[in-house]
């Protein structure tokens, strides 16, 4: 459980101006690592989150809780955290390959201990680096590996179906990584995971968070009663289209009480720029601020934050997950993000959400009892990924207060290992 976070920045726009800087040449020639970027990422959320949200209600205050519906700000702290978990565990790995770069490790546990990783208390990990030893991989590449794989979610693995493919993936992906040498190789793994997480973090920040920014700018000094109406009017984003955005606005409002929500929205909107969601979907949280009851509260907010959700998976996301042109010195990141999958997990605050749920509450796939449903997915898949966060939006809106327990910042890898 994540540990709550006492205090947060007053006002939002202090910090995620420093945190938009992480594009700018400034931010490169400090050589920010990934997981220093995502701690400034995540703490630029956390202050959006609480500015947006004291407009929906005005008793939150920094450090605070809300039974407010949350906005979409307020999920992504967490799910950046959850990237950052990943990053945590690329940046372990490499430790792992330098140090068997100076001299190899006689045995799995040798490898484990010699960067500060219990293999008592990280029994998972010292089972899958045994499980890929067996299968031909050097102790060192194994246990990388596995420290890799087990940085997210380890308790997925103790389904047997789940490790026995997981591993079979694993090696796969090793023997298809470019270099001849068993560390390059799974070097390139490493690499792999830690751009698609670093790449996917910033862009999601820049636009969604960069977007949430200049709302919040234009609203403290539109002057007057800041309406939904105002906000289909005045404010505007780069590429948004004031048509577009009224048209998503208008439907939103007519389809809010849908079973189920409204969620296709490639099929709903044709030809829209998904930019213009973003407008649409601040103009429904003005709405909501008003709204006469709170399940109509609720259920404008939900609507907005399926459209930002919406411009932030297809737009920003997946162009990351599977890029036009692979780099020649990475794996494949669909190949690395399908063995992952089932072991995805987010703590919401006090809320927890497991892909795994997700999948196994659907109907199975393939109906072979061998396969586990969580291994029939493959996070890099957009429907895939846009249902089971769909999924963990329901789920979060029973506890809101919950998420609003933020994350407390990752520990330095250069340190203590210990969460690895």
């Amino acid at each position: 459980m994540q540990q709550h976070r006492s205090s947060a920045p007053a006002h939002a726009l202090t910090v995620l101006t420093l945190a938009v800087a992480l594009t700018s040449g400034a931010a490169q020639a400090q050589q920010a690592t990934p997981l220093e970027d995502n701690r400034r990422i995540t703490d630029g959320y956390i202050a959006i989150a609480y500015e947006l949200g004291a407009i929906l209600d005005p008793a939150l205050v920094p450090g605070g809780t809300s039974a407010v519906r949350p906005t979409w700000f307020t999920f992504a702290p967490h799910a950046s955290r959850t990237g950052g978990e990943g990053m945590y565990g690329a940046a372990i790995a490499r430790r792992l390959i330098n140090t068997a770069r100076g001299f190899p490790s006689w045995s799995v546990t040798h490898a484990l201990a010699r960067v500060g990783i219990d293999a008592q208390l990280h029994a998972t990990t010292r089972q899958i680096a045994l499980e890929l030893v067996v299968r031909g991989l050097p102790v060192d590449a194994a246990a990388s590996l596995a420290a890799l794989i087990t940085s997210l979610n380890g308790e997925a693995l103790l389904d047997v179906r789940t490790l026995t493919i997981t591993v079979a993936r694993a090696v796969q992906l090793y023997l298809s990584a470019p270099g001849f040498w068993p560390l390059d190789k799974v070097e390139s793994v490493v690499v792999t995971l830690e751009r698609t997480l670093h790449e996917g973090n910033v862009a999601i920040y820049t636009d969604i968070g960069g977007s949430g920014q200049l709302y919040l700018e234009w609203r403290q000094g539109a002057g007057g009663a800041v309406t939904a109406e105002r906000v289909l009017e005045e404010f505007t984003l780069v590429d948004a289209i004031s048509a577009e955005a009224v048209g998503a606005y208008d439907f939103a409002l007519a389809h809010a009480f849908d079973t189920p929500r409204p969620q296709s929205f490639d099929l709903l909107f044709p030809g829209i720029h998904y930019k213009s969601l973003l407008v649409a979907a601040f103009a429904l949280y003005e709405k909501a601020r008003v709204a006469p009851t709170p399940e109509e509260r609720d259920a404008l907010i939900a609507m907005g934050n399926n459209y930002i959700a919406w411009r932030e998976q297809h737009d920003m996301a997946q162009p990351v997950f599977t890029p036009a042109v692979p780099r020649p010195d990475e794996v494949s990141r669909a190949a690395l993000l399908q063995i992952l999958t089932p072991l995805l997990r987010t703590h919401f605050g006090t809320v927890v959400w497991n892909y795994a749920d997700y999948a196994n509450s659907q109907p199975d796939r393939d109906g072979n009892p061998l396969t586990s449903p969580p291994t029939e997915y493959n996070w890099a898949v957009f429907p895939d990924r846009w249902s089971g966060i769909l999924f963990a939006f329901d789920q979060a809106y029973l506890q809101p207060t919950g998420l609003w327990q933020m994350p407390a910042p990752l520990p330095d890898p250069g340190g203590s290992t210990n969460g690895s």
